[in-house]
């Protein structure tokens, strides 16, 4: 009779188990099987990975409903409801959207107009906030530091003076725009870049390569676009502050408010450092003082049909001061304790109205006004620019295949200064250059096939002394799946040269400047190739993009520090110029909580004098790249390891230096702790440049600034002369730091 029972009660379980239900389905993306895929079910035990194929099967389900969650690494999680019966259920096809739609992907440099990043036929990176927070700095110019193939260039162990490098070319070469804007002119292009508050940027848009056919002179190896904050979308309340053990203190801030018609966003960037250090006991400071403050306002208008209005201002006043221990403002402009001081003042002022007919015809408007007071050891150097700017386009779709860009724009430049540069021919005279520069512009953007899209420009400008500068542009990208992006990009390129207010070297230190000849302006022509892919793995997603670069100069202007150590000779290259290099951005995000991006980039930037004589470019190394390492920790806590490496660059030296004419290998590493909490607050701290690298050598003769004994054989039987221009990294050695960020988006 037991026995009886017990093959009864075992043929009702498996009657009642062969009664549960099995749940199976495909995950894909694009039409492609998602392979490692999480599928859980819900306030249940139930849970999967997706098999190569994409599909998964969860069995044994009591009948009812559930709600299923899918998720992988680079795509959107979705959720649904199912109704399991007795019998297997099937679900169709689960579609992810890949995560890079959900992110603020919308980029407007390559075209001049707002398109997904994937559909761009220029390749654009995108920086978010969130990148640089990884490695908190007080303002831009550092921060682009973290980009693989940019690279912040010190041009000056003293005042600290420097510009922006994109794959290997000089500062000169890259355009920075704010909204678009050209803002940044040649004479900030030096200081102004450190006023830039990481709080009002919403990201940073970069285009390596050539744009002048969009955006005219200066754009001749590549653009930052700063795109700033929306009023709209922005927190109420931002607050993002920290210090350093090197006694560096800096706070962002910004509060916004409105109303039904508007709203407004104000900021404020303090920066302060004043605490001279001398680690190297060379006698000179080691980091430049400084003393910043600048003020941000932005108002963004509701309108009728969601039309466009924008109004934003700056202001930035900047006191910074580098040199001998024991200088103070007494000794400004004396030859008796050396100084470098500049007194910086810099108002700033965009606009964007969108007109109010049936087509979208945008008016773009702004105005800079930029003050220089600075003495140089007993050197003066006081100058001032102003650079208003107006643009207007007519951005019309044609059909579903055209999209067509007209425009026309008008710039026009005020400069003076103290130097010969802004004199007469006799000497006798002040003479202001003014420099009028208009032009017009056309692209069109034609999807020719499904898969395929071509982009045709071209911009006109006339200028004053040089005539008609045209610059054509040709670009293609290639979609065959939604993971893998051809694109290839042609163009040439102009500079009209403004050699004083772009070349810091022309004014410090003590080599007199020698123009050989009447300048002309430069042209390039240009050529990029990019791929981009993304491939799914059991670990995670991958993502890859390379990009191989050329560029040809003609005119390049060029300072021989070679021929003459007492001299910087200026002339346009007699013979031609070459730049060129591949690049290879990596980001890896795992199924567990680590991302890793890794950067590297390879440029042979040169000139060819008569076209025989090669000559390696300064300050440009053939080797530089990235790296980023975050892991999430439980208790939201987060590990940022970050980190730039620099290969060999050449430095300019004197006739038998002791100085290596090339820097060595280094790397300049920071790892940070952050501890996220629910009410938006985040506490913040780790260390910069553990490794503790600084430069060995720097300056020469620092102990005779003014080269009053440089004369005497005996004391100085090589000649040397003191020069602040051998520089490759910062001086400023490992320091911890600390800060927090808050963040309040209602009330």
């Amino acid at each position: 009779m037991k026995q009886l029972i017990t093959i009864f009660l075992f043929f009702l379980v498996l009657s009642a188990h062969a009664q549960q239900g099995v749940l199976s389905g495909k995950v894909t993306s694009a039409g492609k099987p998602v392979p490692a895929a999480n599928v859980v079910l819900r306030k249940t035990v139930f849970k999967s990975l997706t098999n190569r194929e994409g599909s998964f099967t969860l069995k044994g389900l009591d009948s009812g409903k559930y709600e299923v969650t899918v998720s992988a690494v680079g795509f959107i999680s979705h959720k649904q409801e199912v109704v399991v019966g007795r019998d297997t259920t099937v679900i169709a096809a689960i579609e992810l959207k890949d995560r890079s739609d959900e992110l603020n992907e919308v980029v407007v440099t390559g075209t001049m107009k707002a398109v997904r990043k994937l559909d761009s036929p220029v390749p654009v990176e995108v920086y978010t906030p969130a990148f640089f927070q990884k490695n908190p700095t007080p303002n831009l110019f550092e921060a682009v530091g973290l980009i693989n193939g940019v690279r912040p260039q010190l041009n000056c162990n003293i005042c600290n003076t420097g510009d922006i490098h994109i794959n290997g070319l000089e500062g000169a070469y890259t355009l920075i725009l704010i909204d678009g804007m050209p803002i940044i002119s040649s004479l900030s292009t030096v200081y102004g870049l450190s006023g830039i508050p990481n709080s009002l940027v919403d990201h940073i848009e970069v285009v390596k390569g050539p744009a002048s056919s969009l955006y005219g002179s200066e754009a001749m190896g590549g653009v930052i676009n700063v795109i700033t904050k929306n009023a709209v979308t922005a927190p109420l309340l931002s607050v993002d502050a920290f210090g350093t053990s090197w006694r560096e203190y800096n706070i962002d801030a910004s509060v916004k408010f409105g109303g039904k018609k508007f709203q407004s966003l104000l900021g404020v960037n303090y920066y302060n450092y004043q605490h001279p250090l001398d680690n190297n006991g060379d006698g000179f400071t080691d980091v430049t003082l400084q003393n910043r403050v600048s003020v941000f306002n932005k108002w963004n208008f509701t309108r009728k049909e969601n039309r466009v209005a924008s109004l934003a201002a700056r202001f930035v006043n900047e006191d910074r001061w580098g040199g001998q221990m024991n200088w103070n403002k007494s000794y400004r402009g004396s030859d008796s304790i050396y100084g470098e001081s500049v007194y910086t003042r810099r108002w700033e002022m965009i606009g964007l109205y969108q007109l109010p007919v049936k087509e979208k015809i945008m008016l773009q408007l702004s105005y800079n006004w930029h003050n220089q007071n600075s003495y140089y050891g007993f050197t003066p150097y006081m100058a001032t620019q102003q650079v208003g700017f107006a643009q207007m386009y007519w951005d019309k779709t044609l059909g579903k295949k055209h999209n067509f860009l007209l425009g026309a724009t008008y710039r026009y430049t005020w400069y003076d200064d103290n130097t010969p540069a802004t004199a007469t021919a006799d000497g006798l005279m002040n003479m202001p250059a003014k420099t009028p520069l208009p032009g017009i512009f056309i692209q069109d953007e034609w999807k020719f096939a499904e898969k395929q899209t071509l982009l045709l420009g071209y911009r006109y400008d006339y200028d004053q002394y040089h005539g008609s500068i045209h610059s054509p542009r040709l670009a293609y990208k290639y979609s065959p799946d939604p993971v893998n992006t051809f694109r290839a990009s042609f163009g040439t390129g102009f500079r009209v040269v403004n050699l004083f207010t772009e070349d810091h070297a022309a004014l410090t230190g003590a080599r007199q400047v020698v123009i050989a000849e009447e300048l002309k302006p430069e042209r390039s022509f240009n050529g990029n190739l990019n791929y981009v892919t993304k491939i799914t793995s059991g670990l995670g997603l991958l993502s890859l993009d390379f990009t191989g670069f050329y560029s040809y100069f003609t005119n390049k202007i060029t300072g021989d520090f070679d021929q003459d150590p007492d001299k910087i000779i200026y002339a346009n290259l007699n013979g031609h110029a070459i730049s060129r290099g591949a690049s290879l951005n990596t980001e890896m995000t795992f199924n567990f909580p680590l991302k890793v991006l890794a950067g590297v980039t390879w440029s042979d930037v040169y000139q060819l004098n008569n076209g025989m004589d090669k000559v390696t470019q300064l300050h440009a190394p053939k080797w530089s790249g990235n790296y980023l390492l975050s892991y999430t920790l439980p208790k939201d806590f987060t590990v940022d390891f970050t980190g730039t490496y620099t290969g060999p660059m050449r430095l300019p030296v004197q006739p038998n230096d002791y100085r290596p004419e090339y820097s060595p290998w280094f790397t300049i590493a920071n790892i940070q702790l952050t501890r996220k909490f629910r009410n938006g607050l985040e506490i913040y701290g780790g260390v910069k440049n553990i490794f503790n690298f600084v430069p060995k050598y720097a300056l020469i003769r620092a102990f005779d600034p003014f080269d009053k004994t440089a004369a005497d054989p005996v004391s100085n039987p090589n000649g040397y002369t003191f020069d602040t221009e051998y520089n490759y990294a910062p001086l400023q050695g490992a320091r911890i730091f600390a800060g927090l960020r808050y963040n309040l988006f209602k009330y």
